[in-house]
């Protein structure tokens, strides 16, 4: 939808190809990966930060004793060094470095708030190593010293403009990661198939525009198709699109999508139009006997 956004209003240059819309697309994906690698990172570097604090504090001229016993149970955290090893990580840290972002601050802003917190008293206070309280003193970093850090989240929203638009799935994303990280796998996130479908629906509402307006625009009825919303336009289209030629999506649940990517990036009044709009194109179609889902490049 952005990519496709993208090149048709771009006014300087209306005849952009599809080539170029992917690369568009391309980036957006590379932009979510990078996201995701840095908040795995940068929750990492805030358990590792105990080390650091332990070394700089006991060597101050005069150490106090709580300057000698800073807790470095964290540092050894078992969940902790499983993400450390995971290829996921390692590979993200190597393609994407966000330990070239000028993090650093946050860090020690957000471990400092950490080691002053209740959870964190009672993770060091337990004897020995409980796996369900090495997730949990993780799980706490991610969700309530970063997510719920209103001016983090602002600087985070600087580093990458993206955040708006993945931020609640990429933190379902990483709580799933943190119960398993061994599993993931930084190619397989947007894996082969999930990006064949992305260009072959991107490809399909492009190559197939002209029909897919001639499906929408008898459906319009006091609507203005030229004044109709850009977004609004896509939308409608790539919701056809996906009627005609993806056999695998029940229509149902494209109209259920398409209303949700409506609301979110169109106006109050686009998911209503949007429902309006698809669901009678559905019905046309069906009567019609031509809700066939055949490929779009037959």
């Amino acid at each position: 939808m952005q990519a496709l956004y993208a090149i048709r209003s771009d006014v300087e240059n209306p005849q952009q190809k599809q080539s170029e819309a992917a690369a568009i697309m391309r980036k957006k994906f590379d932009e979510t990966l990078g996201l995701f690698i840095w908040q795995i990172w940068f929750l990492s570097e805030v358990a590792l930060y105990a080390d650091h604090d332990s070394r700089q504090r006991a060597a101050k001229n005069l150490p106090t004793p709580d300057d000698l016993n800073v807790p470095q149970k964290i540092f050894e955290n078992e969940l902790l060094h499983r993400i450390l090893q995971s290829s996921i990580y390692k590979e993200g840290i190597s393609t994407y470095k966000p330990q070239l972002t000028e993090s650093g601050e946050w860090v020690r802003k957000v471990y400092h708030q950490l080691y002053e917190s209740t959870p964190y008293a009672l993770y060091n206070a337990q004897p020995g190593r409980d796996k369900k309280a090495e997730r949990e003193i993780i799980e706490f970093i991610f969700t309530d010293l970063m997510l719920a850090n209103d001016e983090l989240v602002s600087f985070i929203e600087d580093l990458f403009p993206n955040w708006d638009d993945d931020a609640d799935m990429l933190r379902l994303l990483i709580e799933h990661y943190l119960q398993k990280p061994g599993t993931f796998r930084l190619d397989e996130m947007v894996g082969k198939e999930k990006f064949e479908f992305a260009t072959q629906l991107l490809h399909s509402t492009e190559t197939k525009r002209a029909h897919l307006d001639e499906i929408i625009k008898p459906k319009l009825r006091n609507w203005d198709s030229e004044r109709l919303a850009l977004l609004d336009t896509i939308v409608l289209e790539m919701g056809v699109c996906e009627f005609l030629y993806f056999e695998t999506i029940p229509p149902k649940v494209t109209i259920n999508e398409y209303i949700d990517l409506a609301k979110e990036y169109s106006t109050q009044q686009s998911g209503q139009f949007v429902n309006g709009i698809l669901d009678n194109v559905r019905k046309d179609l069906e009567t019609q006997g031509r809700l066939h889902k055949v490929a779009y490049n037959k």
